[in-house]
This record gives structure tokens, sequence and C-alpha cells, in this order.
């Protein structure tokens, strides 16, 4: 495992390593070694998941990781498409299933309904949710256009008053889904989702981003040039307490 570069933008902790694989195995490592900690501290821990190609080399670490008392565990995603067929595999509930709700014996597994008939009453409740079950570390991603979750630049709002909202997916973000090859064409992707927002997620009191692949570098360059803006809402992240970046060789290019 060779890593080329440790340093602090902010107060987000950085970690660049030369391939995919190693990042991912250095973040699902960190990642369980976190949870340990927090059992060791609480009856319960609260859990959130991304659900995205990026995550697969964390979680295939995570899931593997000794020492976990998973019954002790509640898991929360933080987003999913509004009106997607609830089989199809790009589900984020559905990848998240495969990866590791199927694999671990969580305390709870507490899922968004993408297919209600009424979507805002359904972040409603997972806003709820989360408001009384607040998260103790948060697995995530960045999207090509700088997001977190769904929070695009558009309807990404650092001061947002809720915990989870129905938003507009913007178009740049439905393309990522094609270049992860989750839908072949664009017009399958759904248009919108519920999604935990920003301040949802800041709540986390740990936070572990992995973010592999080229096709991030940008996004990479944007979070870090030291503008906390929704222009790239995941600069917010070098403002959070205990907040750590994992990067390839390939997603750092703009940044070594």
């Amino acid at each position: 495992m060779t890593m080329l570069k440790d340093y602090y933008t902010g107060r987000l902790h950085i970690m660049v390593f030369d391939t995919r694989e190693a990042m991912g195995r250095k973040a699902g490592e960190q990642a369980a070694r976190r949870i340990r900690d927090l059992l060791g501290d609480k009856e319960v821990v609260n859990v959130i998941f991304a659900a995205a190609p990026s995550q697969n080399e964390t979680l295939k670490t995570l899931v593997n990781a000794d020492g976990i008392d998973w019954t002790r565990v509640n898991a929360y995603h933080m987003d999913e498409y509004v009106g997607l067929d609830p089989g199809h595999p790009a589900g984020f509930c559905n990848y998240l299933k495969r990866m590791v709700f199927d694999l671990l014996p969580f305390r709870s597994i507490n899922l968004i309904n993408g297919n209600t008939d009424n979507p805002d009453a359904e972040a409603l409740r997972y806003s709820r949710l989360l408001e009384k079950n607040p998260a103790d570390i948060c697995l995530l991603g960045v999207g090509e256009n700088g997001h977190l979750a769904f929070n695009d630049p558009p309807v990404a709002d650092f001061r947002d008053p809720v915990m989870a909202k129905v938003v507009k997916l913007e178009e740049k973000c439905r393309e990522q889904q094609v270049h992860d090859g989750c839908f072949k064409e664009l017009c399958q992707v759904p248009t919108h989702a519920v999604t935990v927002t920003i301040p949802g997620l800041m709540a986390a009191g740990s936070m572990v981003c992995s973010v592999p692949a080229a096709t991030k570098a940008e996004a990479v360059r944007d979070m870090l040039d030291g503008q906390v803006s929704e222009r790239c809402p995941a600069s917010i992240l070098t403002t959070h307490r205990d907040a750590v970046l994992y990067l390839d060789r390939e997603s750092a290019n703009y940044v070594l």
C-alpha cells in the first residue's frame, strides 16, 4: 500500500494512495476502526452509507473487518431515486443490500422509500428519523459536480433547516450515473430523488470520504481550493471536525 501524499486542507485530513484498491482498503480499515471505537463508548452506533461504485473497495474492506458487533449498529443511507422500479439494480437500496445490508446482522436497516406516492412525506419521515438518531459516522463519496449525496450545486444548502428533502437532479449528476455504468442512457436516469441534506450529513461525528477515479479530479480540485461554497458542495467537508478524504492517484491528479 503506497501513500503518495498525507496533508490537511482546513480541518480536512487528505490521504492519497497509488491505487484505487489501496485507497479503498485504507478507508475501509479506518471506518472499521472508528466503528469499533464508538462501540467501546456507546451501546448503539448509527452509520450512514453512500451507494455508488466509488464505495466498492471501502465497503468490501469494512464488511470483512473483524471485531465489530453489527447487532449494535443501525444502518441508514443517504439518498434514493424517486420513481425507479423497486427491483432496478441501480436503486441505492438494492446496491447497499448487495454490498452491505444483506451481509451483516445489523440492529436495524432504515431505507428511504423512493416509490412512495408522497416523496415529500417520505423525506420528512426520514428527516425526523435522523433527528432522533444522529449519525455517528458517515461513509460517503463526492460527485463529478462536487455533490454530497444528491445535494447538487443548484439545490445544496449549507443551512438547510431539514435533515432530508426531495430534489431535482442536475443533468451533470444524472450523466455521472451513466458514466458509472448504473444506467445505459441518460433518459433512463430518474430526474428526482430523496436525499439527506448537507446539515444532515455534516451532523455525523466522523466522516470517511472515498473518492477514486479521474472523473472526480476536477471536483476534488474545486473542493480543496479554499473556497467553501455551495458551488462545490463537497467543500464543506474542509470545515468538519473529524473528516478524512481518501483519494487515488487519478482523482488527486490536480492536487498532487
